[in-house]
């Protein structure tokens, strides 16, 4: 019996996992509502969307996959009990409702007894019953994907367990205790089993089991705590809240924290009788943190009569404010003694973006102007143009009273503004055929989805003034009557927007630089070794550091010693320096020859920096040993300089790249015919970066037209015969045979013209042989 019973706990986990990877999309996004959503407007939802996407009133290719969706997502968000699990574990199959069945461990004591009990008996006097961990398990993958991005703005609580761990049976009691207190405050609660996930547990940061981990941010903060009590964890979340969650107020900084909605948030400012901030409000500042700046005030404070007396708040009760560009009054509010967490949410959700936000981000986007297909639901957004300079100033004021002043409803028309050089990519995506490059444009766009939009601009907008009086200007009202006649043409269900085109996500302004993000880390870096390393493992580092200053200092002092005695011995006249003056500070530099072969290509040639030259010499295995020191002796005058490298190439191994060369250089497809043993005694100059070459052979023309030039001159002499003499200077014996025999050379002379060569080559003289790219260079 006992062992049916862990056997059927077994097949329960099994079941457990295999539900936990029935995922597919998110009902809420498919049905266009939020998670807050009744049950009224779910089935509202639902309706529009059927009616819409129904295969037969709907063409569209994908409509029959849409309106399974959103047929799925109806059912399950219209059952309670499923909709519940979902919110709570991610799970979407159609069979969820079998997961409370498959871990509701309470009906295995049909069998008579508990195992449990049995084997550690009654005596105890604690809860046993650890269902609970098996109703919020998780599995890697869900923690991966669900869990760690929202994190960002939700607090995530994850206890270890395992089935057969003493410790987590003890704790369940403190544990539901934790869940009762602390998830009304918005804390997410969830368990996973270290056995069948231990790559999260290393993960983590968790050292053993039972083990609670905070998961804040996309990063893990490990709970070391042996009690499990609200205060300890209370605590230990105060201690893990980000520093800059929230600015302490008084009367001389609350006008500074009012106007600074120029970073593109709203101010929320939170007045309390307790110099202790509730643990809710850190909560909920954490949640919004990226558009709403909280601000806390301690009402016992001295120093705050003033905003009591402004705001007429009660000095005994909690009261929240929020506040757009309009300082002076506020946009919502909301006294009590305790201000439920789900009050809180409500009214900062729906008060969370300035009545003319920036559309910093694609997550702006996204809350300010939704995506929404249905035609008669459009949202429409009006979208100012400008720049980030303070000449535009009255442009956004201008716009921002203009929609202060509509009448539309914020589901319908919202108003926004962007930086043009923030969001090129954007506005380029939508300036086809109609936009200019003056600023100032109003543009209403409707996003059918993430990435396609249709947009039209609105012509007549006259945004481009010089006054604050907003009221009394003629400009203002064009434009407003210019808007309103655009937005009523627009909303109509039959009118469709002139242009249409395809963007990506918008650039996000509000992301931390490389220089934050390593701040960041290193304070993560810092708080993670706060909590892991003990008192002996401080001690034994700060010994560590001390033995090393020691050292150092002891080799300082000695060095500090000789040098002194040095000084002494030179002012004493004992001590002959003179050795060591004549001895040279440097040797004579090197010149080094490399091998031209297939691994020493790309350093050679093709990945040469601008300005540097590789001369290669073209031997093979007889005459390398004859021409290489001639070489040498020519290329040695340049051996200092840094831009040159020399080197030598075997015409075995490279005849193939040398043939290649050649042909890329007289611009032919045919492949060349070349007798490697006339390529013995060829110096090439290579540009890597400008892409050509120069030559040197003995018998290549623009190499041997200095030897013809004197065999002119000598034949022009010897023609002349008023000097008698002239034949004796230059040789009685030349004649037509000898010129024939300077056409024959030995490989000893096949480099005599290789230093003028090198002469006229750096003074550019040369002749250049271009070509398009670097042939490879064979391996074999």
């Amino acid at each position: 019996m006992f062992k049916n019973y862990w056997m059927f706990r077994v097949l329960a986990f099994c079941a457990l996992a295999a539900l936990c990877l029935c995922v597919v999309n998110d009902p809420y996004k498919e049905l266009g509502i939020t998670r807050t959503a009744s049950v009224t407007e779910v089935r509202r939802a639902y309706k529009q969307l059927a009616k819409e996407w129904h295969p037969d009133k709907n063409n569209h290719p994908d409509a029959e996959r849409k309106f399974v969706q959103i047929k799925k997502a109806y059912e399950l968000l219209n059952d309670a009990e499923r909709r519940k699990i979902y919110d709570r574990h991610g799970i979407t199959s159609e069979d969820s409702h079998y997961f409370k069945q498959k871990h509701d461990y309470s009906g295995y004591n049909r069998f008579g007894f508990d195992p449990v009990e049995e084997f550690f008996g009654k005596q105890f006097g604690f809860d046993q019953d650890i269902s609970v961990y098996h109703k919020l398990s998780v599995t890697s993958n869900y923690f991966e994907q669900t869990i760690i991005p929202k994190s960002k703005t939700k607090l995530y609580i994850i206890m270890f367990y395992n089935d057969w761990c003493f410790g987590c049976i003890r704790i369940v009691g403190a544990f539901k205790k934790l869940i009762d207190t602390f998830e009304p405050l918005g804390i997410q609660f969830a368990t996973i089993n270290a056995a069948h996930e231990p790559s999260i547990l290393r993960k983590t940061g968790a050292d053993n089991i039972p083990r609670m981990v905070l998961v804040m941010g996309g990063h893990s903060y490990v709970y070391r705590e042996n009690i499990y009590t609200q205060q300890k964890l209370a605590e230990f979340l105060r201690k893990k809240m980000p520093f800059k969650i929230g600015q302490r107020i008084n009367d001389d900084n609350l006008n500074d924290f009012l106007n600074g909605w120029t970073d593109n948030r709203v101010r929320a400012l939170v007045l309390e009788p307790r110099s202790v901030t509730r643990l809710r409000y850190l909560i909920s500042a954490f949640a919004f943190h990226d558009r709403v700046a909280f601000g806390f005030v301690d009402l016992t404070n001295k120093n705050a009569k003033m905003i009591i007396e402004r705001f007429k708040a009660n000095p005994k009760l909690d009261t929240l404010f929020l506040f757009n560009e309009d300082s002076l009054r506020a946009v919502a509010s909301i006294s009590m003694a305790d201000i439920p967490t789900q009050t809180l949410e409500n009214i900062i959700s729906s008060n969370q973006y300035l009545s003319l936000p920036r559309l910093s981000s694609q997550e702006v986007l996204e809350g300010v102007c939704p995506a929404e297909w249905n035609r008669p639901r459009k949202r429409l957004c009006v979208v100012l143009i400008t720049e980030n300079s303070p000449e535009y100033d009255n442009a956004r004021g201008a716009l921002r009273h203009i929609a202060q002043e509509s009448g539309y409803s914020l589901e319908r028309v919202r108003f926004a503004y962007m930086y043009k050089e923030k969001q090129a990519d954007f506005l380029n995506a939508i300036s086809k055929g109609s936009f200019e490059d003056n600023l100032l444009r109003l543009v209403v766009i409707w996003r059918r989805d993430s990435t396609q939009i249709k947009y039209e601009w609105v012509d007549g907008a006259k945004l481009d003034i010089k006054t604050t009086d907003f009221n009394n200007n003629t400009a203002i009202n064009t434009t407003k009557h210019e808007i309103n006649l655009t937005i009523q043409r627009l909303l109509k269900t039959s009118e469709a927007l002139t242009y249409e085109a395809f963007v990506q996500n918008l650039l996000d302004e509000h992301a931390q630089g490389l220089l934050s993000k390593w701040i960041a880390r290193l304070l993560y870096l810092v708080d993670y070794l706060s909590d892991n390393i003990e008192d002996e493992h401080v001690f034994a580092a700060l010994s560590l550091l001390g033995t090393i200053a020691f050292m150092f200092g002891i080799g300082y002092v000695m060095m500090y010693f000789v040098r002194a005695e040095e000084e002494t011995l030179k002012a004493q006249g004992q001590l002959n320096t003179e050795g060591l003056c004549n001895k040279p500070n440097k040797q004579a530099p090197e010149l080094k020859l490399y091998e031209l072969r297939a691994e020493k290509y790309n350093g050679l040639v093709r990945l040469l920096k601008p300005g540097c030259r590789t001369i290669i010499l073209i031997t093979d295995l007889q005459s390398r040993p004859k021409l290489i020191p001639p070489y040498h002796r020519a290329v040695w005058p340049y051996r200092r300089t840094k831009t040159l490298l020399f080197g030598h190439m075997l015409i075995e191994k490279g005849l193939s790249w040398y043939s290649e060369l050649l042909r890329l250089s007289l611009c032919t497809n045919q492949n060349l015919q070349i007798n490697p043993r006339n390529c013995v005694g060829t110096v090439i100059a290579l540009n890597g970066h400008r892409k050509y070459f120069c030559v040197y052979h003995a018998k290549h023309p623009e190499c041997a037209r200095g030897t013809k030039r004197m065999i002119k001159m000598t034949k022009q002499l010897l023609d002349r015969n008023d000097d008698p003499e002239i034949g004796n200077f230059l040789g009685v014996n030349y004649s037509e045979e000898s010129d024939a025999e300077t056409n024959v050379l030995f490989e000893d002379n096949l480099l005599d013209g290789l230093s003028n060569w090198l002469d006229r080559l750096f003074e550019g003289t040369t002749h250049r042989y271009f070509i398009n790219y670097w042939p490879d260079f064979p391996t074999k």
